[in-house]
């Protein structure tokens, strides 16, 4: 017998099965069955290719493709710019993290455009819908754009779950909506306007972003890099999540710069030593390539280059930078020998002396660039000799002719050549010594077993005691502590030879093992992936941490860039009731938890009928009512009126997809929409309770074919309440909430306790620690609960005293500690709630904004103290759990 046949007479029924089915399959692959055949080859048409691989065009479907999606429309805006039609630019974050960009360009061609297979369709879908089209291909309409390969804002249409366009062109406006790169309306024409330009607002598609919450300081960065590119551009930015207390405004900045790009090297350099006044500025067109560099030194020890193709940062640099960096270095030493300043000199200055203290950026604009991929971060078209002619001469021109200047930059880069030197030898006391030299990590660091540098973790601990206790609350096998004594040194006032001598800077650098300085640092050689910075909630620890922030930006900023320097979360609060205790960890959570305490044995009545709500259902409530106030505050914040925001919610939510629905204000000039009317005569009502200083009937508006109502607050002020108001994100939000648990808002609301439990089952030892008299017999009912059952009822007469009144009721009997450093808890609470990976919260230190951190770095840590205390008095008041 063979072994096949063997093989086949031992195996049971379901293997065979399995074989066949697996024989099958190998068939098929063979192509015997004839499986592989044009039937499987899939032709992916239109936007379908980008929804089913986003990185392809985007870069990833995390934070860096969700920002992106921002960018590409924007982009489209300031190539109106460049071409000359546009002047300014305004981004819209909403509370939903939806994006509005509007432009006021030449607007969006709606006219009729033919394709190949005959099809006709307006020309704004043909751009929104198709991939390679665009207005970029054809050099007559932009001679230097961005975007070259017209899929960006089809990629945008194709990755939102709604995207509007409204655009205003001719005196008239259009207005088109999709859904998922599908148009689910014809374009219309909604009215007139005198207007021009393109608003786009789009949502972006959850299904497809694994991160969906815009970053403010992202896009800050990205938008201010584009108005200093871009002279005199006006572009806004406005954040509606986040309001100022005090006005009640949402977040807001502003990008205009008459001087561009010599304005933002000052603005880089803002509170620094400069060596020179006045940046030394570059510009020429050359072979068919529009060059503007600038530059200017300060006394610092970094360098800070940016880099711009078409206006697009090229953050992985290219052939310009390249150009540029050649340039610079032969041109300093050609013009140091000529001065004779190198008598001292044993070689030549290197790349990096001569751009120690230098903050540049170079600006191209060409036709046609080629970059690396969609996401254009390296820039790969040969100017490299272009920029590098340009540099040579305009940079050796101004430093013959201005000898002071040249002798002070010059005479900073030798500096920095004898400290390279210095800085060599005290680096070598920092390199790991090998197996024959005796070990070399630093005696106080408690290192783990691991030894898979991704699996380890070293915390960077405050103080002996603090290290002591994290040693014996951690895992030995994965985390490794390091103590560190004192206030580390402020690396932002301390040159390179000096810093290097500095123990506890020694003992990390040494502890991570990647080396340091541009010649030996490696981050291939990083020994744990996670460096965990843990200090107190304290002053001091707040110093400390900010100290350690400025060695990693400074020295080590390509482990910030990795996502290897974390912020450990200790628990914010600690509740107490008897031997019962919980660790909460932010005020979101701690709401939660007093709501479900408070709602234990509380019945709350609601309404004429005196509705009954207790138990998981009045649970469920609170955290609906909870949701449905915090938006309900931020749409109050335009009418500045309860009783009016109620009202508005009370008439327009509608239940479903669609919270508000445009139709409520649609109509022609002759008839007023119903629910707008109901609206105007139930302020009526209150007109004189409120004091109103004007209430006006609904009036029409011609450009959008809408109606609106305004009235005028017993302060004067102007509530416009209109279907760009009823569609704003935070009052959608609101009317969804409102629709969810309007049957239980009607007031008055009455608050009482039951007498006792509704069962005879044994209460829950946590929850009845000290609230139970007596002891629980079997066949007993539960006894009495005394304290909160004896209250006499409460009546409330809105949902917000409602929510206040639940909140303070949790807070009782309850101890509430409120933690301000690590010194507070045991080893065991320390690795239950800071350092178990299973429970613990960290924060990921990412570079959002690098020319916001260099100022923030060198105001708060650098030599000037009028810039440092002015920061302080501007921020005070906005200051949040201040420890002294």
């Amino acid at each position: 017998m063979s072994t096949k046949e063997l093989s086949v007479s031992t195996v049971s029924p379901d293997e065979l099965e399995l074989a066949s089915v697996k024989q099958n399959g190998q068939k098929k692959m063979n192509g015997q069955d004839g499986a592989y055949t044009s039937d499987n080859i899939k032709v992916l048409e239109g936007l379908e290719a980008v929804r089913l691989r986003p990185a392809m065009y985007i870069g990833s479907t995390g934070e860096m493709g969700l920002h992106h999606l921002v960018y590409e429309v924007v982009d489209n805006s300031v190539d109106e710019a460049l071409a000359g039609y546009a002047k300014k630019i305004e981004v819209v974050i909403h509370v939903d993290n939806s994006i509005t960009v509007i432009d006021d360009g030449r607007g969006i061609p709606v006219d009729e455009k033919t394709l190949d297979n005959g099809e006709k369709m307006p020309a704004v879908q043909v751009v929104l819908t198709k991939l390679h089209a665009g207005g970029k291909f054809d050099s007559s309409t932009y001679k230097v754009s961005g975007g070259l390969h017209g899929v960006g804002v089809s990629c945008v249409n194709a990755l939102s779950e709604e995207f509007d366009v409204e655009i205003w062109r001719d005196n008239h406006t259009y207005e088109q909506d999709y859904e998922r790169g599908h148009p689910v309306s014809k374009l219309r024409q909604t009215g007139t306007s005198k207007k021009r330009g393109t608003k786009v607002h789009f949502l972006p598609d959850k299904t497809i972003f694994t991160v969906t919450e815009y970053n403010y300081d992202t896009l800050a960065q990205r938008l201010r890099e584009l108005a200093f590119l871009n002279k005199g551009l006006e572009i806004t930015l406005t954040d509606e999540r986040t309001t100022d207390p005090k006005t009640g405004e949402a977040k807001r900045a502003e990008f205009r710069y008459a001087g561009g790009i010599a304005e933002f090297i000052k603005h880089i350099n803002r509170g620094k030593q400069i060596l020179h006044d006045k940046p030394i500025v570059m510009e020429a067109e050359r072979d068919g390539v529009d060059m503007e560099i600038a530059l200017q030194y300060n006394d610092g020890y970094s360098d800070t280059v940016f880099t711009f193709a078409n206006n697009i940062n090229t953050v992985d640099g290219g052939s310009h930078l390249s150009g540029f960096k050649t340039a610079l270095t032969r041109t300093i030493n050609a013009i140091g020998q000529q001065m004779g300043l190198f008598k001292d000199v044993k070689e030549n200055l290197s790349g990096d002396d001569v751009r120690e203290g230098l903050v540049a950026v170079i600006s191209v604009k060409l036709p046609q660039p080629q970059f690396e991929g969609q996401t254009k971060g390296k820039l790969n078209s040969d100017i490299a000799g272009t920029v590098q002619a340009l540099v040579n001469e305009k940079l050796g021109m101004f430093l013959e002719q201005n000898p002071p200047v040249a002798r002070k930059i010059i005479n900073k880069a030798i500096d920095a050549a004898r400290a390279r030197e210095a800085a060599r030898k005290a680096r070598d006391l920092t390199r790991r010594k090998g197996a024959l030299d005796g070990g070399g990590l630093p005696g106080k660091l408690a290192d783990c077993s691991e030894r898979q540098p991704e699996r380890c973790e070293l915390y960077l601990v405050e103080g002996e005691s603090a290290g002591g206790t994290a040693k014996q609350g951690r895992d030995r096998r994965f985390q490794a502590i390091l103590p560190l004594k004192g206030k580390i040194l402020n690396v932002e006032k301390a040159r390179y030879d000096k810093m290097l001598g500095h123990e506890e800077i020694r003992a990390m650098i040494t502890a991570l093992g990647t080396g340091i300085g541009k010649e030996d640092f490696d981050p291939a050689k990083l020994r744990y992936g996670k460096i965990i910075l843990m200090t107190d909630a304290d002053v001091d620890g707040s110093h400390i941490r900010t100290l350690l922030l400025t060695f990693f930006f400074r020295h080590m900023q390509e482990l910030i860039k990795r996502n290897h320097v974390y912020i450990a979360q200790p628990p914010l609060y600690r509740i107490k009731k008897g031997k019962f205790e919980q660790y909460i960890k932010d005020d979101r959570e701690f709401v939660k938890v007093m709501v479900k305490r408070a709602s234990d044995g509380m019945i709350v009545r609601h309404g004429e009928n005196a509705t009954k709500l207790e138990g998981p259902a009045l649970t469920k409530f609170m955290g609906q009512l909870n949701e449905y106030l915090g938006f309900f505050d931020k749409v109050n914040k335009r009418l500045r009126n309860d009783e009016v925001t109620g009202l508005f919610a009370k008439l327009f939510a509608h239940e479903g997809k669609e919270p508000a629905k445009r139709t409520d204000f649609e109509g022609d000039a002759s008839t007023v929409p119903a629910k707008l009317t109901e609206f105007y005569n139930e302020l009526k009502k209150i007109e004189k309770n409120y004091q109103f200083k004007g209430l006006d009937k609904p009036v029409h508006d011609e450009e959008h074919q809408t109606w609106s109502l305004i009235f005028h607050d017993a302060q004067g002020a102007e509530r416009k309440i209109d279907w760009t108001f009823a569609s704003a994100p935070e009052t959608r939000q609101m009317l969804a909430k409102y629709s969810q648990i309007k049957d239980l808002l009607e007031p008055p609301f009455l608050i009482e306790y039951a007498s006792k439990a509704a069962t005879a089952a044994e209460p829950d030892p946590e929850e009845t620690e000290g609230e139970t008299t007596g002891e629980i017999e079997a066949g007993k009912p539960a006894p009495k609960r005394i304290g909160r059952a004896s209250h006499e009822p409460v009546e409330k007469q809105t949902p917000h005293e409602l929510f206040e009144y639940v909140i303070e009721q949790g807070r009782r009997e309850y101890q509430v500690q409120r933690y301000k450093g690590l010194g507070e808890m045991t080893a065991a609470q320390l690795w239950e709630t800071t350092m178990d990976p299973e429970h613990r919260t960290l924060l990921t230190v990412k570079l959002e904004d690098i020319a916001e951190t260099e100022t923030i770095f060198t105001t708060l840590m650098g030599e000037d103290v009028e810039a440092r205390r002015k920061f302080i008095e501007d921020n005070a008041l906005d200051v949040k759990n201040l420890d002294i």
